[in-house]
């Protein structure tokens, strides 16, 4: 489900930001990593993160969820990733957290990025999960990637109305295909139940679904990140799914070479891996977490 405490923050005329921190609260004797979710899940994709004593007795769990998602809402109707991440750098204020690891799933990828341009300080390393640095461009498409705008451009015409809708509950066709495409038929039954019930909760009445249709416009429309790669300057360690059904492994062999002045840039490619990797390879995932927290950290 939504992250059950926020924090608001000014940015957009002010933000109500949905976050999770494990243990009791931010402790400064540990590094943070701050995570950001994948598209239509919430903080809770990182359950298994936050269920590894191993993994919380080494750092502080910050997850934050983006604009669109989760408990987060804005006074301002619009935003894109660049609004999330600085979001999510607010956050880390509120936290009084001034230095973090960041790890992104599939769009999370895009924002930790952002974050890492904007606050380049403040990131201490970057690890991009199921993703792409990309728009969805054409060049994409011919290296294999999804074509995201004829795929999904119909259902955000669906979602605009010029009137209320009070009933409004996300469509089962579009739970699916969430679900499928971004556990790759990895996880058991019962976690696909789960977010099938927590996208009806997070996408239902008037604002739920301006909130989906915003979330929506931000993936199909967002700006590409390849010129500015050679800017990060912190490590990078990429994982991704071999078979990742929506961004492949040719882009993503491209993209980590353009990290030229980046402390360290790696992809690694994880066997039997989904799209969103850290919950269908929690243990790949954590295993590179710790790496760069006990290198970098």
């Amino acid at each position: 489900m939504a992250a059950t405490t926020t924090v608001n923050v000014p940015h957009l005329g002010g933000i109500q930001a949905g976050y999770r921190v494990s243990g009791d609260g931010i402790n400064p004797a540990k590094p943070t990593v701050v995570l950001i979710n994948s598209m239509c899940t919430t903080s809770s994709l990182y359950n298994a993160q936050f269920e590894s004593k191993t993994l919380t007795n080494a750092v502080n769990l910050l997850a934050v969820e983006p604009l669109g998602h989760g408990a987060t809402s804005s006074a301002s109707e619009h935003f894109t990733y660049w609004d999330s991440a600085v979001m999510a750098l607010q956050v880390m204020d509120a936290l009084k957290v001034p230095k973090a690891f960041a790890l992104g799933t599939s769009q999370g990828g895009w924002v930790v990025v952002r974050m890492a341009l904007l606050a380049p300080s403040r990131i201490l390393g970057l690890l991009p999960l199921g993703t792409s640095m990309d728009c969805e461009s054409a060049a994409s498409r011919e290296k294999g990637c999804w074509d995201a705008k004829t795929l999904l451009a119909p259902f955000y015409d669906k979602w605009c109305s010029a009137s209320s809708t009070p009933d409004f509950v996300v469509d089962e066709v579009w739970r699916g295909m969430v679900a499928g495409l971004g556990f790759s038929g990895a996880v058991p039954p019962e976690t696909l139940s789960f977010w099938d019930a927590t996208q009806k909760s997070v996408y239902s009445g008037d604002e739920g679904r301006k909130k989906l249709r915003m979330a929506l416009a931000c993936l199909i429309e967002r700006d590409g990140l390849l010129l500015r790669l050679r800017d990060i300057k912190c490590p990078v360690y990429w994982l991704q799914g071999p078979e990742d059904p929506v961004f492949g492994k040719q882009v993503p062999a491209e993209h980590i070479k353009l990290f030229t002045s980046a402390a360290e840039a790696t992809l690694t490619f994880v066997d039997g891996g989904g799209h969103y990797l850290n919950a269908t390879s929690p243990n790949e995932v954590q295993e590179a977490l710790l790496m760069m927290v006990d290198k970098y950290a």
